[in-house]
């Protein structure tokens, strides 16, 4: 049985369900004073905060997480949905969308401190953080609970390879957060400069990891690897064990499966889109829809956490795909392509290589004349607009078909 961080872990099943509905009514009757989106949602479903049971939950629409872009464009800058004044903040981000979240004072904010632990980071580790701390929370979110757990952080961000391959080697990094393509980049980039690395334990979110990939990680590289899933609207959800038998829900979220077709409770087995309610005053989201698509798993697990577990994370359900991490919303894509009247129509594809992910965005232009300055225009706008690396393919007028989407997903996971 695994060491654990709280020992709520282990709690049986009527105790989680108390206190998350006791702190479900705590955080609601503090936030609903200040967050006018949630007192409309409460009365228009004849609630009230005080009295809310987790039984009374679906009773409220699911707030879509890809309808926060005009929501917050309407009612700025957190769409009537800040609990919390907004001098009470300790920082403001904006992730692509545009959507911007917000982060409250305290340690371990985002609550990852349990889901670190679980997968084997331990007081002392030296931890290199490649996630960014340029205007997302990711970067900060893992910060505050590595010190937390007594971790020192060095704040790489993503980027600079032969930097973080240096990092590694330097100073005796012994845990890594970030990206699975980034780990394999900065592995492979070590083992091609012939540099000794001491890297023990990873912890790998924004991107799905494969099991093929993870064998990688460990068989060539010996770094233990565990993943876990978040938002940047809610901190953590899920995340593994050393066991890997599913991801366990953190016990400040709590999570339904709601089958995209019907808006009911998907059934024992079958996938259906993470909806979490997030209890927390600063930000209480209530059946947020985040658009990803997952399976509960079944049974026990050996580690002896007792909370539900999601299998994993199976796609999404949204417009919006997941590239490196980052959010590609079809929305942000219009509205960088509007500032360039010389395309006629595009459409955006995702594909993998080698466990990284590649984009292509193909482009009809209007005219044949300057096509190359425009394919370069077009590259540096809309990498510098998401934050992404990507390539620009013009086309001959009429091959994209009438129905064509905008963001196409060719990606497969084994």
């Amino acid at each position: 049985m695994d060491e654990v961080w709280h020992p709520a872990e282990r709690w049986s099943e009527d105790e989680r369900l108390r206190w998350q509905e006791r702190r479900l009514r705590a955080v609601l009757r503090r936030a609903v004073v200040h967050a006018s989106a949630l007192r409309d949602r409460l009365n228009g479903a004849g609630l009230a905060a005080h009295r809310l049971t987790l039984a009374d939950l679906p009773r409220l629409p699911i707030l879509s997480k890809d309808s926060l872009p005009a929501a917050q464009g309407l009612a700025p800058p957190l769409a009537g949905w800040l609990g919390v004044p907004l001098s009470e903040l300790s920082r403001l981000y904006r992730s692509p969308g545009p959507i911007f979240d917000p982060e409250g004072r305290g340690e371990d904010y985002w609550r990852f401190a349990p889901a670190l632990f679980a997968a084997g980071f331990r007081p002392g580790d030296v931890v290199l953080n490649t996630l960014s701390y340029h205007l997302t929370p990711a970067g900060h979110m893992f910060d505050g609970a590595l010190r937390v757990m007594g971790c020192p952080v060095i704040p790489a961000g993503p980027g600079n390879t032969e930097v973080q391959v240096q990092l590694l080697a330097a100073l005796g990094v012994s845990g890594f957060v970030g990206t699975p393509s980034f780990l394999v980049t900065v592995l492979e980039a070590a083992r091609r400069l012939g540099a000794a690395v001491g890297l023990r334990v990873a912890f790998l979110i924004a991107e799905m990891l494969s099991e093929s990939l993870r064998q990688r990680l460990e068989r060539q590289h010996g770094v233990h690897t565990s993943q876990g899933y978040g938002t940047a609207d809610v901190g953590s959800i899920a995340y593994e064990c050393r066991a890997r038998a599913g991801m366990h829900i953190a016990l400040e979220t709590i999570v339904e499966l709601i089958d995209p077709q019907t808006g009911r409770p998907a059934d024992p087995g079958q996938p259906g889109e993470v909806v979490v309610t997030a209890l927390n005053p600063v930000y209480p989201l209530v059946r947020f829809g985040t658009g990803d698509l997952a399976v509960l798993a079944q049974g026990s697990c050996p580690c002896g956490r007792t909370g539900p577990r999601l299998a994993r994370i199976l796609g999404r359900v949204g417009e919006a795909v997941k590239v490196r991490g980052m959010f590609v919303h079809p929305a942000e894509l219009d509205h960088l392509m509007a500032r360039h009247p010389e395309v006629r129509r595009y459409q955006a594809v995702v594909t993998r290589s080698d466990h990284h992910d590649e984009m292509v965005v193909r482009v009809e232009a209007r005219a044949q004349e300057g096509k190359d300055a425009l394919a370069g225009r077009l590259r540096q706008a809309l990498s510098e607009g998401l934050r992404l690396r990507l390539e620009v393919e013009l086309l001959e007028p009429g091959t994209l078909p009438p129905d064509a989407g905008k963001v196409v997903d060719r990606r497969t996971w084994d």
